[in-house]
């Protein structure tokens, strides 16, 4: 297993039939800046959501339990509607999650506000605004209730922007049948303004900021297609802007893939100001997120470059729900995780 000379694709597919075996059997004015590594290990930790649906009212608990006696480090949580700020996660509901996660030792790595929670995040309407801010900051009042220090969010698009019958725009970004003569568009209101939409965000973010730190926590930016921050470097783009150390990004390294970026160099780009990790595997025309170990993605160069840049945060399992076993999924992740974090060289 720890064969120097091996390539990446023969050691990932020796490490996934070994493991599948054994879960068988049992500087702030640098666009740039470096800061130092820290000592430490990388944690592995996966979304609840993949073991529920992302409705109003969708507790957890479900997943937790089955996460827990997988053995994971930590679960990431998410605030699914603006109703289930007050509707489902009050104090009695947070002491529950709680105790349910000290009983496995696992802890929340970070809790995500979902896209309709504050998507106005980008209206240039400012009343829309502050309701946006004042969600966001009621996510992270029980973010740190929960006793993670990261409240997190997908960067929300332009409100000018759409795509054609509604929908979530992130996931509008190939026309795999086309019609004849159907051209891929997106919907562009005549009244957008770039500027405006950016120099507004960058003002918004920084209102995030100053709420976040006012209760002692950090906040991750995750990017997606079409969002403002989209790839690693419209991210630094963003930081180089409010250069607040409280400000992280939480790379996905399938969003990355798709969007023809190879995620090591991501993981480089981003080093210091990467505080959570969304990983999963994807086909090879980088369209689809397919299980763990079915796709092409380079697992051991991803675990060398935050091995490299010292990161210590949690890589998180995001896997979208194809058909198959989510729970043999989970545990070949788990594994295959393990194996390469313990490793003394993965490429």
């Amino acid at each position: 297993m720890n064969n120097p000379n091996l390539p990446r694709r023969h050691f990932l597919q020796e490490i996934t039939l070994a493991t599948g075996a054994a879960i068988a059997v049992g500087g702030a004015n640098n666009l740039f800046a470096e800061p130092q590594p820290v000592e430490g290990k990388i944690k592995v930790g996966c979304t609840s959501w993949v073991f529920h649906n992302l409705s109003a009212g969708e507790s957890p608990a479900e997943s937790i339990d089955i996460l827990g006696a997988m053995g994971f480090d930590g679960v990431e949580l998410i605030i699914n509607a603006p109703e289930d700020l007050k509707s489902f996660w009050t104090d009695e509901q947070i002491g529950k999650i709680r105790r349910q996660l000290d009983k496995y030792g696992m802890e929340v790595s970070q809790l995500a506000i979902f896209q309709p929670v504050v998507e106005d995040l980008t209206s240039l309407d400012a009343d829309k605004r502050n309701i946006a801010l004042d969600r966001f900051e009621a996510g992270t009042v029980i973010a740190k209730k929960l006793g993670t220090q990261i409240v997190n969010i997908v960067a929300p698009w332009s409100r000018e922007l759409n795509c054609p019958g509604g929908g979530y725009l992130p996931r509008y970004y190939d026309l795999p049948n086309p019609e004849r003569n159907q051209k891929f568009e997106l919907r562009l209101d005549e009244s957008f303004d770039w500027n405006a939409v950016w120099n507004q965000y960058i003002e918004t973010t920084k209102a995030c900021l100053e709420r976040v730190k006012a209760h002692k926590m950090r906040f991750s930016i995750e990017h997606h297609t079409h969002c403002l921050i989209h790839d690693a470097s419209s991210f630094l783009l963003l930081w180089n802007a409010l250069q607040d150390e409280a400000l992280g990004i939480n790379l996905d390294v399938g969003w990355i893939q798709s969007q023809r970026e190879y995620p090591p160099v991501a993981i480089h780009k981003v080093k210091g100001h990467l505080f959570h990790l969304h990983i999963r595997d994807i086909d090879g025309m980088m369209r689809q997120f397919v299980h763990i170990g079915e796709g092409v993605r380079d697992f051991p160069g991803i675990i060398n470059a935050l091995k490299k840049t010292g990161f210590t945060g949690f890589i998180s399992l995001e896997q979208d729900k194809h058909q198959g076993d989510m729970k043999a999924t989970c545990k070949r992740y788990l594994a295959l995780m393990r194996e390469l974090i313990d490793s003394r060289s993965t490429g």
